[in-house]
């Protein structure tokens, strides 16, 4: 007994489907759409971006923009995620070839992998604490001439910090720290030279040490 594909799965074929046709008819007719993007951070509620590309630029362009835009670090990893309306993860593209079945962002054509009205994609610069940002599909609108693309077309907010340092590096740190003191009744070093209360005693030493010298 063959199996039907699920109601969701067949939308998403027909959006798809319905997406590629207007492209060829876009093509032929010569003209580029362009495609809106917002660009919004959990990290701060005034952060916005809005970012106009072309439908045949790629996530490559995408990235090259933000990272820009951001002023960050361009040596360090990143990746686009594909999005459900939840914000959930699907298909990542990745900077370079990981391998076996990995998509780059260079094989990701805009108008190839948006399909659908408020389409959302993430975009993950900070592995180490799973930081990124939250980008949707806004609509497209026709080239502007002379316009280049990709443009930023709207920029409010502090960018975030690239990479963070603390958080629960610095809780791992700070208990393994503590993890260490098992004697606590034991001075600590520098407490023994640093934190004396007796001022007299180092003068006392310093001057038997001159004596023993001179004699």
């Amino acid at each position: 007994m063959e199996s039907t594909p699920s109601v969701s799965f067949q939308n998403n074929f027909r959006l798809k489907e319905d997406k590629s046709k207007n492209s060829i008819l876009h093509r032929l007719n010569f003209e580029a759409m362009v495609y809106k993007f917002v660009v919004l951070s959990d990290a701060d509620d005034s952060f916005v971006r809005e970012f106009e590309f072309l439908d045949n630029q790629t996530l490559m362009a995408f990235h090259n923009i933000l990272q820009e835009e951001l002023e960050f670090d361009r040596s360090q990893m990143a990746s686009f995620y594909l999005a459900t309306d939840n914000w959930e993860k699907e298909e990542e593209f990745t900077l370079f070839d990981m391998g076996a079945g990995s998509s780059t962002m260079d094989d990701a054509i805009l108008e190839d992998i948006i399909f659908r009205k408020n389409q959302k994609l993430i975009y993950i610069f900070d592995f180490f604490n799973e930081r990124g940002l939250f980008i949707e599909y806004t609509g497209e609108v026709k080239e502007v001439e002379g316009r280049e693309y990709p443009v930023c077309t709207n920029s409010k907010g502090i960018p975030p910090k690239q990479v963070v340092f603390g958080g629960s590096a610095r809780k791992k740190y700070n208990n393994l720290v503590i993890a260490d003191d098992e004697d606590e009744g034991e001075p600590e070093i520098d407490d023994l030279y640093f934190e004396s209360d007796n001022d007299d005693s180092l003068s006392d030493l310093d001057q038997a040490e001159t004596t023993d010298e001179f004699n």
